[in-house]
């Protein structure tokens, strides 16, 4: 079975009406909204604006190209009320173009440097309610320095092989999305031989 992504349902959801201020903060915007969608129905959305995220998947290849080690952080996330494993990511400046985001993003948070960046996937976080977009760009030949975390960053760093990656994941353990996207999408970019 194969899915059309071509395929449209008709016209375009239009906005009929906001019927809340838009709330901004941070850069994003939450806006109540009121709007007709392809099928005809009108229907009320709360939705979240965003400038859109990078991800990056870092990598050290000098001991297995096959595996790789990949560098994750863990922090704690107030949202999910633990502490998460992720792989680094960040929210992309107003008009930042969105390389140059996730080479500022590595660098404040682990304080890497890659020589070489690879554009991999794009993907929406949540579109039920968030517009938010997220760019994962692959990093390679690393070079360590000083990170410059934000001030309510509290990051550790470590190297995890790739394989082990992939077990925690399937066994439940890591929960962070962006993290396991990339993580899959990588291993299958390297079992169709693009590495």
């Amino acid at each position: 079975m194969s899915i059309d992504t071509t395929r449209s349902t008709g016209n375009n959801p239009r906005l009929l009406f906001t019927l809340s201020a838009p709330i901004e903060a941070h850069g994003e915007t939450l806006t109540e909204i009121t709007l007709r969608e392809p099928t005809g129905k009108k229907v009320t959305r709360d939705i979240i604006r965003h400038n859109g995220s990078v991800v990056i998947l870092a990598l050290e290849k000098s001991k297995s190209k096959k595996d790789p080690l990949v560098l994750i952080e863990r922090q704690f996330r107030h949202a999910a009320q633990q502490y998460l494993y992720e792989v680094p990511a960040g929210t992309i400046d107003p008009g930042e173009d969105h390389l140059e985001a996730a080479k500022r993003e590595l660098l404040e948070e682990t304080g890497y440097q890659a020589r070489k960046w690879t554009p991999l996937l794009q993907y929406f976080a949540s579109p039920g309610f968030l517009g938010e977009w997220m760019q994962i760009f692959l990093a390679e030949d690393l070079t360590p320095g000083p990170a410059s975390p934000e001030e309510d960053e509290s990051l550790e760093l470590q190297f995890i092989p790739l394989s082990e990656l992939l077990r925690l994941i399937g066994a439940g353990k890591i929960r962070d999305g962006k993290t396991i996207i990339s993580a899959g999408f990588y291993a299958l970019y390297l079992r169709r031989g693009r590495k």
